[in-house]
């Protein structure tokens, strides 16, 4: 039988390591990659198509869930565990909504981690009790949805990917540069989003990342 191959991205060296660690520690288990950042991760899935990949969702150049969504599209096979220091019925509904098999609160990696991906290696999903209980009683009591959720769902990926880097401090050009875009096409893409979420500064589409998941402030 195969090694599960597996790749790890992490922002946090010290996350890294740690998880490694544990993951190198079980028979019939490799990391292949490791990566610091969510394009990075990407590039990585793209080039080697793991079975497993454990994303950190607040990661700088592109988020978890954005990276999630690429690595699919480039590696159906690949399934994806999330890892993330919050738990609110939002951020499950995004986990799903963007194709992860399975959400690992950090602070329950230790205890965890090694049945979440075993359950992912015998192709089952993986959720903690409490996040169980919140996917639960958000199918039974959906709610009415937020206009910001509304407004999300609107937008492209190449727009979701745009706003994080604007929303990390990134200029226009070093956006057009990151995307392989040209200027005028990043400078399009900005007016664009300030149009469809009517918004009318950095400082408001910065808050809109925040409160809606496509960054997260520690």
């Amino acid at each position: 039988m195969s090694a599960l191959r597996i790749l790890i991205a992490d922002d946090h060296e010290v996350a890294r390591r740690g998880i490694r660690s544990l993951l190198e520690n079980h028979p019939g288990w490799e990391v292949v990659a490791e990566a610091s950042n969510g394009r990075d991760a990407v590039n990585a899935a793209t080039r080697l198509k793991p079975d497993v990949a454990l994303l950190d969702i607040g990661m700088p150049s592109l988020n978890g869930l954005d990276a999630t969504r690429q690595i699919l599209n480039v590696s159906p096979a690949t399934r994806v565990l999330i890892l993330t220091m919050h738990d609110s019925e939002q951020v499950v509904r995004e986990v799903l909504a963007a194709g992860a098999r399975g959400f690992l609160l950090k602070s329950d990696a230790g205890r965890d981690l090694v049945s979440a991906v075993e359950a992912l290696q015998f192709r089952r999903t993986f959720f903690t009790t409490k996040v169980a209980q919140l996917v639960l009683e958000g199918y039974l009591h959906p709610g009415a949805v937020e206009s910001d959720q509304v407004s999300r769902s609107l937008l492209t990926p190449r727009e979701r990917e745009v706003i994080q880097l604007l929303a990390e401090g990134k200029t226009t050009k070093e956006v057009a540069t990151t995307l392989n875009l040209s200027v005028k096409t990043a400078e399009t893409h900005r007016t664009n989003l300030m149009r469809k979420l009517d918004l009318h500064s950095v400082v408001d589409l910065t808050l809109y990342a925040v409160r809606n998941g496509i960054v997260h402030v520690a």
